[in-house]
């Protein structure tokens, strides 16, 4: 039987150039699919008569019933080690093998300073008026160094945030729901006691608590109103985290400086989406994750996990919780 695999969401068009597809191709068809889908009906009927899905992290749901539409799915892979836009309790009762992959660091780390440094000293905008021939200089940048960055998830991308902070010169206070002062101590950073001190005390406030039910909405109206009118939001964990309306509002009105978003809530974002036209945003494509090294982990990683269940082999396998 040669089984049927759809490569999804593969935007930059280099999956079949990141591994070793030879390992499969004897066995599988494999049908790359570069755009993304305009909804779930889209979903099933692209995928209908496929064995094997491989996914790009959370870019395609795989909700119940988007799974019981596709009777032949055999295999589903997810980049990453889990993936909660999966409804794995729904493919393990259908028989579905769900599996995930390796990941190589943590690039988000480099994006969410990326995003800090360009609202503090305005890098790409600079480079941009220097390349379309605008006259030379007009922002003043501000130094993040002796500024106070506060950070809502000490977890293992919380931490390393907080570390280059430091290096920085930055003064980094931490709050979570879960959180501790000892944990704090732990990591070297002081413990902000609440959301709201946090809020009221950072000039930079940056999110790496994951999207769930608890986290959903964390900071709405009444938290962004608590912000200085100085200071910048930066988001790379998940869009739903912050109420969108809520921050629209703050940014049109100035109650807070601006605001750096890798993620949003409709992915990818609209092209007539507000933050795309804010001065005080700046925006990126949800390039968390995306990088050279990750690359090269995950498609292997799903190549290994495809023969493996070829050969009737352990995979790397997700299962419900």
């Amino acid at each position: 039987m040669t089984y049927r695999c759809a490569v999804l969401d593969d935007y930059q068009n280099v999956a079949l150039k990141y591994a070793d597809w030879s390992r499969v191709t004897g066995d599988v068809e494999v049908k790359v699919f570069n755009e993304p889908f305009k909804n779930a009906d889209e979903v099933v009927r692209a995928l209908k008569g496929f064995q094997i899905v491989a996914m790009m992290r959370e870019r395609t749901a795989f909700p119940r019933k988007t799974i019981e539409a596709l009777p032949d799915l055999k295999l589903l892979i997810t980049t990453g080690a889990s993936n909660k836009s999966i409804d794995v309790a729904a493919a393990t009762e259908r028989g579905i093998a769900v599996a995930g992959t390796g990941t190589f660091g943590n690039p988000t780390t480099g994006v969410t300073f990326g995003l800090i440094l360009e609202l503090t000293r305005r890098i790409g905008f600079e480079n941009a008026r220097m390349k379309a021939g605008a006259p030379w200089q007009v922002t003043i940048g501000q130094d993040i160094e002796g500024m106070t960055l506060g950070v809502i998830g000490l977890g293992k991308l919380g931490r390393r945030v907080s570390n280059v902070a430091k290096a920085f010169g930055m003064k980094v206070i931490a709050w979570s729901p879960n959180l501790t002062a000892e944990k704090c101590k732990e990591a070297g950073v002081d413990f902000a006691g609440s959301k709201e001190d946090l809020l009221r005390n950072a000039d930079i406030v940056t999110i790496h608590v994951q999207l769930g039910d608890r986290s959903r909405g964390l900071l709405g109206e009444k938290d962004l109103a608590l912000m200085k009118p100085t200071a910048y939001l930066v988001n790379t964990s998940r869009g739903p985290i912050v109420d969108e309306k809520a921050l629209i509002a703050a940014l049109k009105a100035g109650r807070i400086a601006g605001a750096g978003l890798d993620v949003f809530d409709v992915e990818p974002l609209p092209v007539d989406h507000p933050f795309r036209k804010l001065d005080n945003v700046v925006v990126t494509p949800h390039l968390g994750y995306v990088s050279v090294q990750n690359y090269r982990i995950y498609f292997p990683d799903i190549v290994a996990n495809i023969r493996n269940f070829l050969d009737g082999k352990p995979i790397k396998a997700i299962t419900a919780r």
